[in-house]
């Protein structure tokens, strides 16, 4: 069996350098890698000039046998990737045909002029492997040269997904003869990385050889995934099942999932299972609650509506929140945030209900009410319960913080199924 490749990924464009397109190709590419067991030694961005692409081609590969390259294959005279592997190369850009006549029948369909730009899509490097491109006018191309592989592909995010799903990551399978690999993932909410792997360190330090489990921090919980790889025995997927239930034991109501899921689609699930309605009441998350909930597909089957009370006024007029309340305790208070989830409840015409308010930051804060407190409820036919939160991670991180510790106390809370 062959030793498994260094891959590196190498972004090309300006636009990165400065700033003005964030880089989600390279964090796409790493996690379709992880899956099929293959390791990206390092990303590095390069750009838009020839001696810079150059230097970069001739320092990945002496650190990597796959380097997988994104940017610069447009039809503008920025876009200089496809000439440079040419003079790389040793090689001059020919005309693809079927490339061409791909081209040709995008902008038929489209019902637009083809201007000879276009057409320019379909020349590449005479000694590259072409890798057809379903979804775009710049098709991939890979190269093998002194035993390394060099693999480039547009940087729209979507054509690049489909070139490495369609044709990249299945030749390079076959062409490293990759073993077979397992992930399991299990989520988490509402518990840190380290008091995280406190409960579980037994059974973390008991996982055989070729498991690895590796901890994935996100805002408000840690994503688990659990790696095996194949030890030359039969069911590995199997055993690598067996050792989840003394997992779920561990992390008790911290675990609300397994697999590639977010907890607002966890939640939906539950409520969808459930027959269950929700809304929303929202003062310092000003509707992200909301977008978050209606961002999973088929959420119109549970999800009601928002009504969104920064002002006081409007907590009073909109959610029957007492003035006396708000007197007594202030508009971030657990006492005002319960009227706000039960006015929503109400007012919405929904079986449950949930309600935030805080201090987001990054002023507004008093001694006895600091920046990043936050006040969240959920209300339902059965009651009302609150919990109140001190995050102060700035304005941004405590809305999304209340956010997620919204949706967990809805989770937490939602009757049993009948």
């Amino acid at each position: 069996m062959p030793q498994l490749p260094d891959v590196e990924i190498m972004t090309i464009g300006d636009e990165l350098l400065y700033g003005q397109v964030i880089d989600t190709n390279s964090a796409f590419m790493g996690q379709e890698l992880a899956k099929i067991g293959l390791r990206v030694r390092q990303i590095s961005s390069v750009s838009d000039r020839a001696d810079e692409i150059v230097a970069a081609l001739d320092q990945a590969r002496q650190r990597a046998q796959v380097v997988l390259i994104t940017g610069g294959l447009g039809p503008t005279k920025d876009d200089l990737t496809k000439h440079v592997l040419a003079r790389y190369f040793g090689s001059e850009l020919v005309l693809h045909e079927p490339t061409l006549a791909h081209v040709e029948d995008i902008f038929r369909r489209f019902k637009r002029p083809m201007l000879d730009v276009n057409r320019q899509q379909a020349l590449v490097p005479a000694n590259c492997e072409v890798v057809f491109n379903a979804v775009g006018t710049a098709p991939g191309m890979w190269f093998e040269d002194q035993g390394t592989v060099f693999v480039s592909m547009p940087g729209v995010p979507h054509e690049m997904k489909y070139l490495m799903t369609e044709g990249v990551l299945p030749r390079l399978q076959e062409r490293f003869q990759v073993k077979p690999i397992e992930h399991i993932v299990v989520q988490t909410v509402g518990l840190g990385e380290s008091f995280l792997a406190e409960q579980i360190v037994d059974w973390e330090a008991a996982l055989p050889a070729n498991f690895k489990l590796a901890y994935l921090p996100y805002l408000g919980g840690v994503r688990l995934r659990l790696t095996g790889s194949d030890d030359g025995q039969p069911h590995l997927r199997q055993r690598m099942e067996a050792l989840l239930p003394e997992l779920r034991t561990r992390l008790g109501e911290h675990l609300f999932a397994e697999g590639e899921i977010k907890l607002e689609e966890a939640v939906g699930q539950l409520l969808l299972a459930r027959g269950l309605t929700l809304g929303t009441a929202e003062s310092c998350t000003g509707g992200l609650l909301a977008h978050k909930i209606t961002s999973i597909p088929g959420s119109s089957a549970y999800f009601r509506g928002s009504i969104v009370a920064y002002h006081n006024d409007i907590k009073t007029r909109e959610l029957g929140v007492l003035p006396a309340t708000l007197a007594a305790f202030g508009a971030v208070s657990e006492e005002t945030v319960r009227e706000m989830a039960e006015g929503a409840r109400a007012r919405l015409g929904v079986d449950v209900a949930l309600a935030t308010s805080g201090i987001a930051g990054p002023d507004g804060g008093r001694p006895d009410k600091p920046v990043g407190t936050i006040c969240i409820a959920y209300a339902d036919a059965r009651g009302t319960v609150s919990r109140k939160f001190t995050f102060n991670r700035g304005r941004q991180l405590n809305v999304e913080y209340t956010v997620t510790m919204a949706l967990n106390l809805l989770r937490q809370n939602l009757p049993a199924a009948e």
